[in-house]
């Protein structure tokens, strides 16, 4: 399986690092999957959709060539080969390309939909209906029993792609957890931490998106819980998984390095 990282939103917040949008392009062999999807050619149609306090909080730069659709054309696919995107939460900036690909089937946690479709005060500003309003096929997958490094997690796709349950940011939020043909682990954590340096020992994140993180949690108390349980995961598994979230360029940059090399 080829795994490809995408950035599909860059974002300059003023008072935080340049963020990313951290996508995932897999090559399977029965069709390709997207990890998340950022922005989507809609979105940048009619930008305002996003609200006037998200374009001025993030200042995202809207460009066409940075869709998901746009980057799996130049990598050389047909968009309609795209027949799955897993996603972590419905955000936004991580479900805004679903719309890109009307075929693919959608794999979301169950609660997150729940929580998309039928938001609550607090939540309406993160969710974006329009960028379902094509009636995805959606594929909900409730908590599940597997265990993955000591995470509750549901199969997804075959063996390789699993969907591991985070919530804190939002009611529903998921990591999807890849396996890459040596046997090691991607585990992309979304929104569940905003830098790379959450994860490092000791850890360490702007101020900025300290407050930020706090700001946007639906429930920080199990988004705090959370974040400690895959600091521990990075520091004893360390050689088989890879833990990143969908903000932080230095580690798409590092992640690209690597697959580069």
């Amino acid at each position: 399986m080829r795994i490809s990282h995408l950035n599909c939103a860059t974002m300059r917040p003023p008072l935080a690092p340049r963020m990313v949008a951290h996508v995932l392009l897999l090559e399977r062999p029965d069709g390709l999957t997207l990890v998340d999807t950022g922005f989507g050619t809609a979105d940048l149609a009619d930008k305002h959709r996003l609200g006037r306090p998200f374009l001025a909080a993030v200042r995202p730069a809207l460009d066409a060539q940075e869709t998901a659709q746009a980057q799996v054309r130049a990598l050389g696919h047909d968009p309609a080969e795209v027949t799955d995107i897993v996603l972590t939460h419905l955000d936004l900036d991580h479900a805004g390309g679903i719309g890109d690909f009307p075929d693919a089937r959608v794999h979301v946690h169950a609660t997150e939909l729940e929580a998309a479709l039928h938001p609550s005060l607090q939540e309406k500003q993160r969710y974006v209906q329009g960028q379902w309003a094509h009636g995805p096929r959606w594929e909900t997958h409730a908590e599940g029993g597997d265990d993955w490094f000591g995470f509750a997690a549901v199969t997804a796709l075959a063996d390789d792609v699993v969907i591991v349950p985070l919530p804190g940011h939002t009611r529903g939020h998921s990591g999807v957890a890849v396996r890459t043909d040596d046997g090691r682990w991607l585990l992309h954590a979304g929104d569940a931490f905003f830098s790379g340096g959450q994860v490092q020992e000791p850890p360490t994140c702007p101020p900025a998106l300290t407050a930020f993180q706090r700001l946007m949690a639906v429930d920080n108390k199990a988004r705090v819980s959370n974040l400690e349980r895959l600091q521990e995961l990075a520091r004893a598994h360390g050689d088989e998984v890879t833990v990143f979230c969908a903000h932080d360029k230095a580690q798409l940059d590092a992640l690209r390095a690597e697959t580069r090399g």
